[in-house]
């Protein structure tokens, strides 16, 4: 996928959705186009699927049964039939629908797929899937049922029965009918040709789309997290010496060289910083939270770019099966539906999303404890009368606890499935999904930092913070006033939260999920 001079438009090309493509898509809704050789790629395959059903060799997914009931062979005149019957009975999802975010992400990631050509597909189904996505007509997609192997069968079911008028749509956020929503989308109901049922719902396309929704809250809490980590170090008088450059470069990780680039950039040329340097100052060193937090927040950038690498290679991928090989006219079989590049590439952005929320609660706890941050207790005046931000960071410390049960790894475990013909799954839908979980928790711990940080900072007016810093204090204290005396305090947690979900302090660092570095 390759974005056109119309920025409002992406046009698909294989091989060609980048990073930056899919955020797009996940954050907007731009306009989706196929790519001049799209008609005739799918056409060729399709071709070839059709001139085989017309045969007598058995050919898996095009004539046969599915699974372990493949070597049964269906008659010529139950093929329409069998495609239809196989959406009906795999449409077993269970669970509260997937957001819209992720089924534009879904349509768009499997209209792609299928129009590499090599799917034996009619490019009907694939325009059909692009009028939904532009119509902004939404199958109910129920997020669980899915083990990532053989493809995500369930919830590709209910996406792909809706072609049929099947099931239903959400139109505007109002819930309807699948055949409402296909005249809504100026559709008919389709009768699947052979191969085509299977080619719709084989393939990792939920996995893959809820991994990239994790991916981009992840992000959104990433730089969040690097904003309100600056805060704290000034709020704290904290060294800034600690992401000196040599300090990085000695060790050459290219994550924790970035991060630190990026928080010196927060924290230069700042007026409090160049206050209380000199003899005076009888800071040593400062806790692991303050002055490790490149090494820290570099492993976790490190480990997010790998996952993003992993996801853009998947959404670019073909993994149906069989596979149809248009310059020679096979239909090969094989396993690319198993989604374990996506469960993997989830349990890293698990395990880093979680590490985000576990350093920002021990920076809360610092910032609290008045001997080691040199801040009144529970940064509130008149403690003891008022309690301040105790029990904010009891908050953050639940939610921190909890991702740590969260960010177990999912793609260590497998159920066989399929009378054991499917005998080792990925378990990727699962670890892909848990990652909105994780990261909302982690933007909710990042949001009580940003507030007791904020806090703190102001116990040394009239002294000015780093420029970067002030910014944040600024679009902060627009949102939630500062905390004299205690007050109903879960409005504020809110609305700081909801601040980081909607990525209100991304524009103030430059690091990016690009391996090119800050």
């Amino acid at each position: 996928m390759t974005a056109t001079a119309d920025a409002d438009r992406l046009m698909l090309a294989p091989g060609r959705m980048t990073l930056d493509d899919l955020r797009r898509i996940w954050s907007g809704r731009p306009a989706l186009t196929l790519d001049d050789g799209a008609i005739g790629r799918m056409t060729a395959s399709a071709d070839i699927v059709a001139a085989i059903a017309a045969g007598d060799e058995a050919v898996y997914g095009i004539n046969t049964g599915f699974g372990k009931l493949a070597q049964k062979r269906i008659a010529a005149g139950d093929l329409a039939r069998l495609q239809r019957n196989l959406i009906l009975s795999h449409a077993t999802g269970v669970g509260v629908p997937l957001s819209a975010p992720v089924v534009r992400l879904i349509l768009a990631i499997k209209a792609a797929s299928l129009a590499v050509g090599a799917s034996g597909i009619r490019p009907a189904l694939v325009e059909a899937l692009l009028r939904l996505h532009a119509a902004d007509v939404l199958p109910v997609i129920p997020s669980k049922g899915s083990v990532g192997a053989s493809g995500d069968l369930a919830p590709l079911a209910h996406l792909c029965g809706v072609l049929l008028g099947i099931g239903e749509v959400t139109v505007d956020g109002a819930r309807m009918d699948a055949t409402a929503g296909l005249a809504h989308a100026g559709l008919e109901p389709i009768e699947l040709g052979a191969k085509e049922g299977l080619a719709l719902i084989n393939g990792t396309q939920v996995s893959t789309a809820l991994a990239l929704d994790g991916l981009f809250q992840i992000e959104r809490c990433y730089r969040s997290a690097l904003v309100s980590g600056a805060i704290a170090v000034e709020a704290v008088m904290g060294s800034h010496k600690p992401f000196d450059p040599r300090i990085h470069a000695l060790r050459g990780q290219t994550g924790q060289i970035d991060a630190a680039g990026a928080y010196r950039a927060l924290l230069a040329d700042s007026p409090l910083n160049a206050a209380h340097q000199g003899p005076d100052c009888h800071r040593v060193q400062d806790p692991y939270s303050l002055r490790c937090q490149p090494q820290v927040m570099g492993a976790v950038l490190d480990q997010m770019r790998m996952a993003a690498r992993t996801l853009t290679i998947e959404a670019n991928g073909v993994t149906d099966n069989p596979l149809v090989m248009t310059d020679t006219g096979e239909v090969i079989s094989g396993g690319n539906f198993h989604a374990e590049p996506v469960a993997m590439a989830a349990d890293q952005l698990a395990i880093a999303a979680s590490e985000i929320g576990a350093l920002a609660e021990r920076r809360i706890a610092m910032l609290i404890d008045a001997s080691i941050s040199g801040l009144p207790a529970f940064l509130v005046a008149d403690a003891g009368l008022n309690s301040g931000f105790m029990i904010a960071h009891v908050t953050a410390a639940a939610l921190a606890s909890e991702n740590k049960s969260l960010a177990h790894p999912a793609s260590v475990d497998s159920l066989p499935t399929s009378a054991n013909q499917e005998d080792h799954v990925s378990m990727a839908t699962f670890a892909a999904r848990r990652l909105g979980d994780i990261a909302d928790n982690v933007a909710d711990v990042v949001g009580i930092e940003l507030l007791a940080a904020a806090q703190g900072l102001e116990f040394h007016r009239p002294l000015r913070a780093a420029a970067a810093v002030e910014a944040a204090m600024t679009r902060i204290r627009a949102e939630v006033p500062r905390y004299d005396t205690d007050r109903y305090f879960a409005p504020d947690l809110a609305a700081a939260g909801r601040m980081v979900r909607d990525g209100r302090f991304c524009d103030l660092t430059s690091l990016t999920l690009d391996a090119s570095g800050a």
